[in-house]
């Protein structure tokens, strides 16, 4: 079956009884100028371990395969995870892996690989992307992703920018963010309401000697400032420190010093 298909992908979906969910976000991917957009922006070395979540019926796990990677493909629905590696071909280099992402996330098994290639399912890509970036040990140094514009620009948006918010914080924290492209939402079928971009992390490695403690704190701090991002910084943290500041007007450097100086405060 040709993936990038329309009229294959359907047939196929019909023949099964499959009907693509919603609630999983199952949008798939049916362009090959998209497709191979992602894989091309990846950046990845000869015969690199991926892991990709949400593969659905296999588009981009069949390229990653084609180019001569191995993957580590992890599938909550249990149809389309049963079908992936026979409709594949059963290649050694593919591993199927069925459930939550979340979970495999966060017993440890999905930590050691060195990228992440994925068309994220919609609901959970910003959950999986944090819980993922956050891990201390085993999270990627590259992750390209395939989610909703309005999440890519969240991630991506620097200070003063009116899209700065948590996400982009915590995930900035440890990786440089870029927005490689937009992808049309005529690309995916089921087609969604929105569009889609490309965006491509790297880990900098800056705060690899931040402790435990303070990335604990930074993220309690931006958590509180974020909750009340009208409000400048002064009245959130009344009595601690005096700033007409609000949340998404400091960088990460300036999330670190002041972090830094809160602690030194409260003792």
């Amino acid at each position: 079956m040709n993936l990038t298909s329309p009229s294959q992908v359907k047939a196929w979906c019909i023949e099964n009884g499959f009907h693509p969910n919603k609630v999983l976000g199952q949008n798939f991917l049916i362009d090959r100028n998209a497709l191979e957009s992602i894989v091309d922006a990846a950046e990845l070395p000869d015969g690199a371990r991926v892991l990709e979540i949400g593969p659905g019926l296999g588009v981009l796990t069949e390229e990653m395969l084609r180019r001569g990677f191995s993957v580590t493909a992890i599938e909550k629905d249990p149809v389309l995870a049963e079908r992936l590696a026979a409709a594949l071909g059963n290649p050694s280099a593919l591993e199927v892996r069925t459930g939550d992402a979340l979970d495999f996330i966060k017993d440890g098994s999905c930590d050691g690989f060195p990228a992440l290639v994925s068309n994220l399912p919609y609901q959970a890509g910003t959950r999986i992307l944090l819980e993922l970036a956050q891990r201390k040990e085993g999270a990627p140094e590259t992750a390209t992703v395939l989610v909703q514009t309005e999440v890519a620009e969240r991630l991506a948006a620097g200070p003063g920018s009116k899209t700065r918010g948590l996400a982009g914080v915590w995930v900035q924290l440890d990786y440089d963010v870029k927005i490689v492209r937009a992808v049309s939402a005529s690309c995916f079928w089921p087609r969604p309401e929105i569009g889609s971009s490309v965006v491509r992390l790297v880990r900098h490695h800056r705060n690899d000697a931040l402790p435990a403690e303070m990335r604990d704190l930074f993220r309690r701090i931006t958590k509180q400032a974020f909750e009340h991002r009208r409000k400048q910084l002064g009245a959130i943290f009344k009595g601690i420190v005096e700033s007409t500041t609000r949340a998404e007007q400091l960088s990460n450097d300036d999330w670190l010093a002041f972090v830094e100086a809160l602690a030194e405060v409260s003792g």
